[in-house]
């Protein structure tokens, strides 16, 4: 079959690249309504774009101009297979964000990076790949009543477990064999997360331009959408906004776009979760004037090819 090429590809994965969701699927539907934003402030600059799922094999990346990370979250499931499609695509066409950032943001081994770089990050314990778990002894070298436990190449809480003194043992013959794939992070359970909710700090061309809440159902402390969690519209404080941009600008390079993920610690101040920038998801239809922005941050990538 003959391909179609644009400007710009914006990356989904399979699930996602069909142009209409099915009946009732409304997970589905807000992709579909957050690229069909983006895709109009594209048009309007006369940036032709394409929805193109990353791991589609007959694709040549070398037709298009640039390759936008937006949907491809299948990607932690299949690291292998998409870290060598990373490395070939790089190659082949503009990755946006930089393919430096991209490897840099796959491993939560980041945040060690931000928090030598001075930014407030939740404290994090990292457990190696191949080590022998003493999960016990790390609650009380840490003094953590609650923690969570989670691998360090993960999305949509995969492999996501909350720690206690009553859950310990379980937790621990749960992890101990996914060790020998594959490194883990321990931090501290913030009770924030489920009182208040989790911020997420939209930023856009250097720009925060709008923010949302995300809060779990009750009796549960993940936040996604995918079990069960909901999203608020929000208003970022000045704090808040000063810390995604020092969050950003501690990243090299600076990023085009992300997201950052940030939450009260016990003390009341203000910390970094995560910084998204793979496939970060951006609910631009809460704020679709952020698509402008989104789509003048692309454009200055195809401008600064020439």
């Amino acid at each position: 079959m003959k391909k179609n090429y644009a400007d710009v590809a914006l990356l989904t994965d399979s699930r996602y690249v069909a142009s209409d969701a099915p009946e009732g699927d409304w997970y589905f539907n807000n992709i579909l309504r957050d690229d069909a934003l983006l895709q109009k402030f594209l048009e309007e600059r006369k940036i032709t774009s394409l929805r193109v799922d990353w791991a589609d094999p007959d694709i040549d990346w070398s037709k298009f101009r640039c390759a936008v990370f937006r949907t491809t979250w299948d990607y932690f499931e299949r690291i292998h297979e998409f870290t060598a499609w990373l490395k070939q695509t790089e190659k082949q066409t503009q990755v946006c964000n930089a393919p430096d950032l991209i490897w840099w943001n796959l491993d939560k081994h980041y945040l060690r990076d931000l928090d030598n770089r001075g930014v407030p990050v939740v404290p994090t314990r990292f457990i190696e790949k191949g080590s022998t778990l003493n999960l016990p002894n790390l609650l009380r070298e840490t003094g953590w009543d609650e923690a969570v436990i989670k691998p360090c190449v993960s999305g949509a809480a995969r492999h996501t477990y909350k720690v206690n003194q009553e859950n310990v043992t379980n937790i621990q013959d749960v992890v101990q064999p996914l060790l020998k794939e594959e490194s883990f992070l321990l931090q501290p359970f913030l009770r924030h997360v489920v009182e208040t909710g989790e911020d997420s700090l939209i930023v856009l061309n250097g720009e925060v331009t709008h923010a949302i809440r995300k809060v779990a159902k009750p009796g549960d402390f993940r936040v996604q959408d995918d079990h069960g969690g909901t999203v608020q519209q929000y208003s970022p404080t000045k704090e808040q906004v000063s810390l995604a941009l020092q969050a950003m600008h501690a990243c090299d390079p600076i990023p085009v776009y992300g997201r950052v993920d940030m939450v009260r610690d016990t003390n009341g101040r203000w910390v970094v979760m995560e910084v998204e920038l793979i496939e970060p998801e951006l609910w631009l239809r809460f704020h679709p004037s952020a698509s402008k922005q989104f789509a003048v941050a692309i454009e200055r990538v195809l401008d600064n090819q020439s």
